[in-house]
């Protein structure tokens, strides 16, 4: 009995820090989002007929999250009767956006104003390792350039 009230505590603890620490981080990219709202960025291969184009330096954004316990135990339930895995899909978000905001920042820092072809990759850290906590990484490039 003793266990289970443990386990339960610990699930409620970490369901708690994890919410927090979500939060905070969400608060983070709103902030972060808003003032980088001024650079643009287009999947499209070509770049705008204009006079007046420069740079075209390539920009990248990388960042790995970590799921935690409580999210890793809901999916754990939640693959016995199959469905979406709603616990993961903040994480992902999370990630592509982090990934977003850092390449953004990169082409701010080279002077310039828009990224276009951007692509992402996405790839899954400690899969099948049965002890390892599981963790997403997300890689998004592009052609920074600035243009009029």
């Amino acid at each position: 009995m003793f266990e289970l009230i443990l386990l339960l505590s610990l699930l409620i603890v970490g369901y708690g820090f994890g919410s927090y620490r979500e939060k905070q981080h969400y608060k983070s990219i709103f902030e972060r989002e808003e003032t980088l709202s001024n650079i643009m960025l287009f999947e499209s291969r070509f770049l705008p007929e204009s006079d007046h184009v420069q740079g075209g330096a390539l920009v990248t954004g990388h960042v790995v999250v970590s799921v935690d316990y409580f999210k890793r135990f809901v999916a754990g339930l939640r693959k016995l009767v199959g469905g979406r895995l709603r616990s993961y899909e903040t994480l992902l978000d999370r990630g592509r956006r982090e990934a977003v905001l850092r390449m953004k920042q990169e082409a701010l820092e080279l002077g310039a104003n828009s990224v276009f072809n951007i692509k992402f990759e996405t790839a899954s850290i400690s899969k099948g390792s049965q002890e390892a906590i599981g963790s997403i990484e997300v890689l998004v490039y592009g052609s920074a350039i600035k243009h009029d």
